[in-house]
């Protein structure tokens, strides 16, 4: 058995409904089945989702404050009015800002760009920014990606004269900014149909609201704070990621193209993943580390020179940011390694952490232990405690840390992530507070962590055209994740260790007909856990593996279980290196077994925590059973295993000190010319055997072990110099001999445990631990 490292909750579609998009729009059961999984459950939904047929971006118009915003900007043209875009410093921020300021100059603004620093300003506008702007000659401040909460701000501007538009995507709050004029979906009495654009989705509406027509030559950067600010990947967001990606991959934009470049990304295709993964945590960098201008300048560059020195530095920040979240995601995982136990939830804190990567280590600790949790950074000359929160299902964060209003006087968020700042007085107040929440609010299940399994599939059904047409249902992103697929219970034909340090596996799970290739990352520890016998329940998510001109799917494993008790062979290790072996098992779930008191003794001396079979023992359910020596009689072995023990993995040595099968045997043939020749002579020199056993080709053992059978039989008799037959015995069989007896059971443990096959072995233990030995992994079925 392997436990998976998270509950499998596997999705149930209703099978009409997947009947119906298979039959209407000609797609395999794989597709229908994801189709449904996300909510299209008919036809014409499904097909608007796969835009079967071109959709159309929605009218900007329809966004309360638009018509407006539109007005306002162009009077300001008109009149040579300058215009400050206020922007953020994240990846939305940034490119929100290369948007806006892109669409202004194309309708002939005069007009420039501002984003605060984080450490020095922190988030959104503020009063010292927009004086600056007022004094430099500014008239009108049009915020991208902030501005909602900006409500003292905005009664700034109109104290100093500045015409102050919002245009965000946050959740507002009760009490809106006096602005000019706010863009929003989310705002109230603002009609738009969908309510989740990024904020640069809303600064590419602003766009075409200006410009009378859809701006496609700015898709390449929406798609960039589409994705990168984890907005869900459905409605317009879906055909500003879908054509944002093309856009991206053939952007003639010298600054997108140097970001390509020092992110490694070819001329091939450009999905939702590079984004995510490359060209957003770049562009977040410069943010999270100073400033995030060289990221704006970077996108709006226009030599190729400047475009390449701006990238590298970009892309230096970036290594320097990865370094700073790995050397804190250390810190603070030392400190709760530390702890006595982890507790339900997780709030560290620290002098001089970085603020603009906490969030990331915060996500890191989750990832790790699982933990609704708290990082703070500590300012010690303003006493203040600045931190960020990542939560697990079940426990809403926002909620949970608006119980605690009478510490956090500033804080803000959602069910899933939340930003504070606190009194560092108070941390240790909420650190006790939270884990009593989560203590109290969440069960202990609610500490394993969940995967969704979108739908079990056959080997054999895994084909490059299902394939095709799953990558039909991408971008993938939040509310479109990349669907996650079960192979089930199946044999591997192959399993090996991969990587210059062997840090990886790689498998090809067997199906009826042909097999599937896998490849697990960071997964080769679990290849001494797993025996090539194993049926294997694998769970990840498929892809095309396009290599040496050859092209085939592949599963890329994320979690890994086998649902059966496995039996592990390390009988061709010498009982001394038995130990080193040990340290790789857990030793809360390992049982270890000697027969033999010579062996008992021995681990003893090697400071081996050991049973005794004849002790009490513990239960054996879930447990690693090793056991290290060959017992005397078979009853021996069969008693550990009583009716309901049900270990999850065996571990068999079987040690001997002497190898009693190969040493001597004679059979019943030999029995009777031995003892026909004793009776013929009645008496024989004990001196004389040697010269027997020469002229036979026996070893003295032998002829040792046939006196010791004929004397327990009452056959003989034996003293210094002499063996005598006895007159009239009574007949016996050689069975009737406890010495007979012995040799036949060490011999039949021999046969059966030390040189049996690995497949007779596992039958022999399957036959006493009994079929419903296999634990099944819990599955929570969707709805229920």
């Amino acid at each position: 058995m392997l436990q998976p490292n998270a509950r499998w909750r596997i999705l149930e579609q209703d099978t009409t409904e997947v009947t119906n998009l298979v039959n209407e729009l000609n797609l395999s059961q794989v597709a229908a089945r994801l189709l449904v999984n996300r909510g299209f459950t008919n036809p014409e939904t499904a097909s608007e989702f796969l835009m079967k047929d071109e959709p159309a971006f929605l009218d900007p118009f329809l966004l309360k404050g638009m018509a407006e915003a539109v007005n306002r900007i162009q009077s300001a043209v008109e009149k040579n009015e300058q215009i400050l875009v206020f922007g953020d410093y994240d990846a939305d921020g940034v490119s929100s800002t290369a948007v806006l300021v892109t669409a202004l100059k194309m309708i002939g603004a005069g007009c420039d760009y501002y984003i605060p620093n984080r450490f020095t300003e922190g988030y959104g506008p503020n009063n010292p920014a927009l004086q600056w702007a007022k004094d430099e000659g500014y008239s009108l401040v049009i915020t991208v990606d902030t501005g909602i909460s900006a409500v003292t701000q905005a009664d700034f501007a109109k104290e100093i004269g500045l015409d102050f538009i919002v245009t965000d995507h946050h959740e507002p709050p009760p009490t809106l900014p006096n602005s000019y004029t706010t863009i929003n979906p989310k705002q109230p009495g603002c009609t738009y149909p969908f309510k989740e654009l990024a904020g640069v989705g809303v600064a590419f509406k602003v766009a075409h609201g200006l410009l009378g027509r859809v701006p496609n030559e700015l898709l390449d950067y929406a798609v960039i704070g589409t994705i990168a600010d984890l907005v869900p990947l459905v409605g317009e967001n879906r055909l500003l990621a879908k054509k944002g990606l093309r856009a991206f991959q053939t952007s003639d934009k010298t600054g997108i193209q140097a970001l390509k470049d020092v992110c490694g990304m070819t001329a091939g295709e450009v999905e939702a993943d590079h984004i995510g993964f490359a060209i957003g945590p770049r562009l977040n960098a410069a943010g999270r580390l100073d400033s995030a201008i060289p990221a704006v300048e970077l996108l709006l560059a226009e030599s190729r020179e400047e475009a390449d020195e701006l990238a590298t530095e970009i892309d230096r920040l970036n290594k320097e940011r990865q370094k700073v979240v790995n050397d804190i995601s250390k810190e603070a995982m030392d400190v709760v390694q530390e702890m006595d136990g982890i507790p339900e939830a997780l709030v560290v804190a620290k002098e001089g952490w970085n603020a603009g990567v906490i969030g990331i280590v915060a996500s890191r600790l989750v990832e790790k232990f699982y933990r609704p949790t708290i990082v703070l950074t500590i300012d010690p000359e303003t006493g203040l405690a600045k931190g960020s929160a990542r939560s697990i299902e079940g426990f809403d964060m926002f909620a949970e840390l608006s119980k605690s209003r009478d510490i956090l006087p500033h804080f803000g968020g959602h069910p899933m992530a939340a930003g504070m700042t606190l009194q560092s007085e108070h941390v240790d107040s909420l650190r006790e507070r939270l884990i009593e929440q989560a203590k109290t609010g969440l069960a202990p299940e609610a500490f394993i962590p969940i995967t969704t399994i979108d739908l079990t599939v056959a080997v054999d059904d895994v084909t490059i055209d299902v394939l095709k047409e799953i990558e039909e249902l991408s971008p993938f992103g939040v509310e479109n994740a990349k669907p996650k697929v079960l192979i089930d219970d199946v044999k591997l034909a192959d399993i090996k260790r991969i990587g210059s340090d062997s840090s990886h596996l790689k498998f090809q799970f067997a199906g009826e007909e042909k097999t599937l290739d896998g490849i697990a990352f960071r997964k080769g520890d679990l290849f001494e856990h797993i025996t090539p016998q194993a049926s294997v329940s694998a769970v990840g998510t498929l892809s095309i593996n396009e290599w040496n001109g050859r092209v085939k799917p592949q599963l890329i494993v994320d979690d890994l279980a086998v649902k059966q008790w496995q039996l592990f062979d390390w009988r061709s290790l010498q009982l001394n290196r038995v130990g080193a072996r040990l340290e790789d098992l857990p030793a809360e779930k390992s049982i270890v077994i000697a027969f033999q008191e010579k062996t008992f003794a021995a681990c003893q001396e090697r400071g081996i925590v050991v049973y005794r079979s004849s002790d009490p023992l513990p239960s054996f359910t879930n447990k690693y059973i090793v056991i290290l020596d060959v017992p005397s009689h078979r009853e021996e072995l069969y008693c550990l295993f009583e009716e309901g023990s049900k270990p999850s993995r065996i571990y068999v040595v079987f040690s001997e000190e002497e190898e009693s099968f190969f040493k001597t045997n004679p059979n019943r043939d030999q029995f009777k010319w031995y003892y026909a020749f004793l009776k013929k002579r009645q008496s024989f020199k004990i001196a004389d055997l040697k010269k027997l056993e020469a002229h036979k080709g026996w070893s003295s053992e032998t002829t040792s072990f046939m006196n010791q059978v004929f004397i327990d039989l009452g056959f003989i008799q034996m003293d210094d110099q002499y063996l005598t037959i006895v007159e009239a015995p009574a007949k016996k069989a050689l069975s009737d001999s406890k010495t007979y007896q012995a040799k036949q059971e060490q011999t039949w443990l021999e046969n059966e445990l030390v040189y049996a096959s690995y497949g007779q072995l596992r039958e022999l233990f399957s036959e006493r631990i009994g079929s419903n030995a296999s634990q099944k992994k819990e599955t929570i079925v969707h709805g229920l």
